[in-house]
């Protein structure tokens, strides 16, 4: 009984911590749209267009958008910079030394985020997802911007033209005898261009596009692998009959 107990404290813990982790609000999953070419056409878009400006993928080149649907004169013309060449990596045009005097240090590499954001909470996508729908006006910070998902975020909302600016909305409950408030959630307080179906839609398709370019291989990976465990399938089956047939007059 004590084991159990413990174990079961240990988990609560591990549990706090993750949420703590996270800002203390749980992740939002994210939607599977890495086969939708659309959709992932439509994230590099977004991607090159607000993040690339500060972020950079410096282990990504234009010409590996081919993977998505897309041609040459389509990456040249609508998502390069007119000093990139189609063979370039992703770079972002942001100087260094500006960046750190502006928000303290380099922003980081984005190549990999959907992959290292990762942790007991749920997948890097699902913490991608809910840190870009959970920002909020906040001017006691210098940015002006605060995050549920990752509390004193030193980004400023880099989508905050999609989705307006929004303010989160608390209620009170009681937890272990103490009055505590948790989020209940969002109330609009200037619109943006979007609707926040509109913005949700198109976050999914950055956090997809984020998703595939952190493993370009994964959908190809996963279709290879459900073939090689049809054919370890069929192979038992025909290993089976085989051994049946080699021992059957053997007593």
């Amino acid at each position: 009984m004590k084991k159990i107990l413990l174990g079961l404290a240990l988990s609560l813990g591990l549990a706090s911590a993750a949420l703590a982790a996270g800002g203390g609000i749980p992740l939002d999953k994210a939607p599977k749209r890495t086969n939708d070419m659309a959709a992932l056409q439509n994230g590099a878009k977004l991607f090159v267009n607000y993040c690339l400006g500060c972020h950079s993928a410096a282990f990504m080149r234009y010409n590996r958008l081919r993977d998505i649907g897309l041609n040459d004169k389509q990456i040249a013309e609508n998502l390069t910079f007119t000093t990139d060449k189609i063979g370039d990596t992703m770079k972002a045009s942001i100087n260094p030394n500006e960046a750190k005097a502006w928000f303290g240090k380099n922003p980081p590499d984005l190549t990999l985020v959907a992959r290292s954001k990762s942790s007991r909470e749920g997948p890097g996508v699902d913490y991608l997802y809910t840190l870009l729908r959970t920002y909020y006006r906040d001017d006691t910070k210098p940015t002006g911007w605060n995050n549920k998902a990752y509390p004193n975020i030193g980004m400023p909302h880099p989508l905050w033209e999609l989705q307006g600016e929004r303010r989160p909305v608390y209620e009170k409950v009681m937890s272990h005898g103490k009055e505590v408030e948790v989020l209940k959630g969002w109330e609009q307080v200037k619109p943006g261009t979007m609707t926040p179906a509109e913005y949700d839609q198109n976050v999914g398709d950055l956090v997809a596009y984020l998703q595939w370019m952190a493993e370009p291989a994964q959908n190809s990976r996963i279709r290879i692998g459900v073939w090689v465990m049809i054919f370890l399938a069929a192979f038992t089956v025909v290993a089976w009959r085989l051994n049946a047939a080699f021992w059957k007059d053997i007593k």
